[in-house]
This record gives C-alpha cells, structure tokens and sequence, in this order.
C-alpha cells in the first residue's frame, strides 16, 4: 500500500510541475483579454457569395478572368486558349471585375488601399 500511495504522489506532484511550466499568471486578466479568436466562418462565407457571384457571371466572362486570374495566365495565353483577340479578353476580364465587385456590394474604398487590391479593382495586370 505504502509504494501505491507513494506512485500516485509522485505522479501528481510530477502533473503539477509540468502544468505549472505552462500557465501563465495573470491575476488581473489582462492576458486574457488579448487573447482573441477570430470567427473561421467568414472565410467560407465569403467563398459561398464569390461562387454565387460567378455563376451569375456570363461563360464568356468567367472563363476569361478565372484564366487571368486564377489559372494565372497573361492575356497573350488566355487570348490564345479562348481563341479570341487579346482586347476581347482584357475587356471581358474587366467587365467580369466590375460585375463581381457589383454583385458583391463593394466599391474601391471598401476593399481597400493595398496595390494588389487596387490593381485587381483597377483591371492592370
């Protein structure tokens, strides 16, 4: 009985040094209002209304800026795979852009400020 008894003390004791090694002391809670966890969900939200939006787009449309921009191809190669004029695809790639940007509900200052965006907004690629 006695080794017993000193087993399971000597693995609470062994627990608590190593439970101790990772808690953090915060008496007055300011750790934990900086810890924050940002819902996942909007993401795939988000994803939902984009693939809502493109289906509404016309085929023409969708297969020029999804090759733009998601199979990432120049308009030369995306010219060139449609068989089409490389002004018909910067046109459609644009008109695509303004649409989805409309269907969405966004303008230009409320997706926001950064080149990237704003060169996607914009059409330049």
């Amino acid at each position: 009985m006695e080794a017993w008894l000193f087993t399971i003390l000597r693995n609470v004791f062994y627990s608590a040094h190593r439970k101790q090694g990772r808690e953090v002391s915060d008496s007055d809670g300011a750790h934990a209002e900086r810890l924050t966890s940002i819902p996942e969900q909007s993401g795939h939200l988000d994803l939902q209304d984009l693939r809502a939006a493109l289906e509404h787009l016309p085929a023409s449309q969708r297969e020029a800026l999804l090759l733009v921009t998601v199979e990432d191809l120049t308009y030369e190669e995306a010219a060139a795979v449609m068989g089409c004029q490389i002004g018909t695809v910067k046109s459609r790639v644009w008109r695509a852009r303004e649409q989805l940007a409309r269907m969405l509900g966004y303008d230009g200052a409320e997706v926001g400020s950064d080149g990237v965006v704003l060169s996607a907004m914009s059409g330049q690629s």
